[in-house]
């Protein structure tokens, strides 16, 4: 179980990834995760079945997924439509583009060689899922980490901290953004190609709830490894999503049928969410108590002396 869970978490990994590059960074909530996701596994699950290797299926899906995003980023920077509108319309229409490139609503691998037949053969499917899933989540993680250092990725970072300061140091802020855009999708879409070569088939409904899972994955993560620093923020993304693919194996392990997958993601969720409004609470509660007796601790003082002194006036001394 354990294995399992940790091998599908580094898969969605690059999803997690891909939601904190909006969420997080630029501060944006981009459903458009709903379309580029099923997107990024029809084209390599189609590429695949023309005789393309799964390597170059899986680059073409990132790409494609880039290609929603740069989409996503034109219609809220350029038109000016609001960003959850901007991603709904193009999720909206990416629905139907997927249903053009895969001929139907699901198309299966048959015997084609998907990217884990690369990695030695002697291994066990779990591990080998482990080891693709380490080698491309560490690819990610090392190049958008070396992109971030960069004058590029600063700027980026800038852009979603403060849209009209960065404007006014001469960032082309619109452009920060579709590009925020483009590497989000793009690894959103790489993960879909991740898990439809894992699953074997690629499924025009498979992309519904994956911003709840990325949501989930990205506050999972922030939970146990907090920090300033971005390579620790990466790190913790892949994290989340682990432990939010382990918590949905344990619950799975408990009984509950797979239909029930979805309202499980949406209730850990809503749990991630409140443990750290609850924690903070607790947090404000007990400085707040701790500040009250600090407050008291002179008056008790004070009033103790006033008593010494009263007495030694009535004493004579």
């Amino acid at each position: 179980m354990l294995i399992s869970s940790l091998g599908q978490g580094l898969l969605w990994a690059p999803l997690a990834i891909g939601v904190f590059i909006t969420f997080r960074i630029l501060d944006i909530p981009d459903l458009t995760t709903e379309g580029s996701f099923p997107f990024g596994a029809a084209v390599a699950v189609s590429l695949m079945l023309k005789g393309q290797s799964a390597i170059v299926a899986s680059l073409v899906g990132f790409l494609a997924g880039c290609l929603a995003g740069l989409i996503t980023g034109i219609l809220d920077t350029k038109l000016h439509i609001p960003s959850l509108l901007a991603g709904i319309l193009t999720m909206t229409g990416l629905y139907s583009i997927n249903m053009h490139i895969m001929g139907k609503s699901n198309v299966p691998l048959l015997n084609q060689k998907v990217l884990t037949d690369y990695l030695p053969a002697g291994l066990d499917l779990d591990l080998q899922t482990i080891l693709l899933g380490v080698i491309v989540t560490g690819l990610v993680v090392v190049l958008l980490y070396l992109m971030f250092k960069t004058r590029l990725g600063l700027s980026l970072q800038a852009t979603g901290n403060n849209k009209n300061m960065s404007a006014a140091n001469g960032i082309n802020t619109d452009s920060m953004i579709i590009f925020g855009y483009m590497i989000s999708n793009g690894f959103i879409a790489l993960s879909g190609a991740l898990i439809a070569q894992s699953n074997g088939y690629a499924d025009i409904g498979m992309g519904i709830g994956t911003i709840v899972i990325g949501l989930a994955s990205v506050l999972v993560g922030e939970i146990f490894l907090r920090s300033h620093n971005i390579l620790t923020r990466l790190i913790a993304m892949v994290v989340g999503a682990i432990v939010y693919r382990l918590l949905l194996t344990v619950a799975m392990g408990l009984g509950f049928p797979p239909d029930d997958l979805k309202i499980l993601s949406a209730i850990i969720l809503v749990i991630v969410i409140c443990v750290p409004i609850i924690q903070k609470r607790i947090r404000t509660k007990r400085q707040l108590k701790k500040y009250l007796e600090q407050m008291e601790e002179p008056d008790n003082d004070e009033s103790t002396t006033s008593e010494e002194s009263t007495k030694g006036v009535l004493s004579g001394d």
